[in-house]
């Protein structure tokens, strides 16, 4: 009963037409960010917070959660159509998501994204309401340790994931990984492989590799072939909305998605690209129905199970910040200066002491998720309309999106020239026909990875053992070996590269 007077009351506080305005343009400020190939969510509300000084703690928390969500929403749209993820826990979305929009079919893959990502986003809402509390108890049993066990797990996943050889997967990670040792030292501060360019002292940024490998590098392939051989879009796009087929083949997907989200939302570092690079992983290891196409060539539930997690993990990964005080991931660390800005402590005091705050929160969270369907789904035909746009006129704009994009997170015009560089290693990995997802997701993963290993270590005075002896990490590493095993048998290579062949 508690629940309910808890939601009546976070409801009333949300349906207010100020706020109701607030979650609005959160929502659409939110999808029009997720679009724009380049421009997160972390910038925006980096630029955003000195405006919310002005107005009500409530209402600037709604329109920055809003927001966030709302990226989630519109990352997949740039992901389907123009091979960009918009977000980087898009990442996965292109894979199959672009394939099926090459394919006429760009319209069924955008109303997947958007009906799974309203469902999933519901739910995680509904976790965050219930759960919080409990939830995050398995949070805590976390350390240093466990993380790094877990980053283990979701690399390995990767090289499920990827598409073609394994040998290749193992190497795109491992460059992944070597990418992201770019930048200053965690523990000594000392710039390291910068060659001395100031700029590499901070680091190679997300964006100029995913938008370089994933956006450039098509661009400079396609360039490179005939008119007629070039793979864009025609404007004979078959229906806007998916099959009684589609809908059979997504609605499990969705479902899983959402819990791995659900799940995997509530631990810190990442976790709408984790849980979106684990759903498309398990989706992949679910056996193929009749008539199904295979993952990587325009697979339905290639689209719907990571988007469906990407949402539910960024509602749920409000729980550590309003909960515990502890900001899961970057855009949450904004949101934990948002709070302070209003002299609001997060952590646990905040359910008792601000139930306003907390409630109105979560009640906001239902009515942007239901804004973000019906902003989208109408949407879809003037995203498709896009597609029909000769290829002279669309490669030139997305070019120059791509650079605005990279330009403004750091008004640093180096960002461009690397983003024109890792195109002309994104078209080597075309010509190579090697998998670029690994390679992010360990880029993603590796800074990650390596502090948490040395904390652990730290911790532990140098014992290594610390990641066999404590049993969850142990468990989790485990797991990895366990999958590393499977997925080197020889038979299951052969069947594995029988899958992968290209047509």
């Amino acid at each position: 009963m508690d629940l309910i007077a808890n939601l009546s009351l976070g409801f009333g506080v949300a349906f207010t037409p100020i706020n109701l305005m607030y979650a609005f343009i959160g929502c659409l400020l939110g999808t029009l960010i997720g679009v724009l190939p380049g421009i997160g969510p972390l910038a925006t509300i980096a630029m955003l917070l000195p405006a919310t000084y002005a107005l009500p703690p409530v209402s600037a928390l709604i329109m920055l959660a809003g927001i966030y969500y709302g990226a989630q929403y519109g990352g997949s749209t740039t992901a389907i159509l123009v091979n960009l993820p918009g977000e980087s826990s898009s990442v996965v979305t292109v894979i199959d998501g672009y394939q099926m929009a090459r394919q006429g079919r760009a319209g069924p893959a955008l109303a997947a994204a958007g009906l799974g990502s309203f469902f999933a986003g519901c739910v995680g809402t509904l976790v965050l309401a219930a759960f919080a509390v409990p939830l995050t108890e398995v949070a805590f049993k976390f350390g240093p340790a466990e993380y790094f066990s877990l980053m283990i797990l979701g690399l390995v996943g990767a090289v499920v994931l990827a598409s073609g050889s394994l040998l290749k997967a193992v190497g795109m990670i491992l460059l992944g990984l070597l990418l992201g040792l770019v930048g200053t030292d965690v523990n000594s501060g000392v710039a390291r492989f910068s060659f001395d360019i100031p700029e590499l002292t901070d680091g190679i940024g997300f964006i100029v590799i995913a938008m370089g490998v994933f956006g450039y590098g098509e661009i400079i392939s396609n360039l490179g072939k005939h008119e007629s051989e070039r793979e864009v879009f025609t404007a004979n796009v078959t229906g806007l909305w998916p099959t009684k087929q589609d809908f059979k083949h997504m609605v499990p997907a969705v479902l899983r998605g959402t819990i791995l989200g659900s799940v995997l939302g509530i631990l810190p570092g990442g976790g709408a690209v984790m849980a979106a690079f684990a759903a498309y992983t398990l989706e992949k290891k679910t056996k193929l129905q009749p008539g199904e196409m295979p993952f990587g060539k325009g697979n339905i539930r290639g689209v719907a199970a990571p988007e469906s997690a990407n949402n539910a993990a960024s509602q749920t990964s409000f729980i550590p910040l309003l909960t515990l005080g502890i900001p899961p991931n970057a855009v949450m660390a904004l949101m934990v200066g948002a709070m302070t800005i209003h002299n609001i402590q997060p952590g646990p005091q905040v359910m008792t002491s601000n139930p306003e705050l907390f409630w109105g929160l979560i009640a906001s969270m239902w009515i942007g998720n239901a804004m973000l369907i019906i902003l989208n789904l109408p949407l879809i035909g003037i995203w498709i309309k896009l597609l029909s746009a000769p290829y002279r006129w669309l490669f030139p704009a997305i070019v120059l999106f791509c650079a605005i994009g990279v330009y403004s997170t750091n008004n640093n015009t180096f960002d461009i020239w690397l983003v024109g560089l890792f195109g002309v290693i994104g078209f080597g990995f075309i010509k190579l026909g090697m998998e670029p997802a690994p390679l992010l997701l360990g880029f993603i993963l590796g800074p990650m990875m390596e502090e948490n290993l040395r904390r652990a270590l730290l911790l532990s005075r140098g014992d290594w053992s610390v990641f066999v002896t404590r049993g969850l990490s142990a468990s989790l590493l485990a797991v990895a070996a366990f999958l590393l095993v499977i997925v080197l048998l020889p038979s299951i290579k052969a069947k594995r590269e029988e899958a992968f062949v290209e047509d």
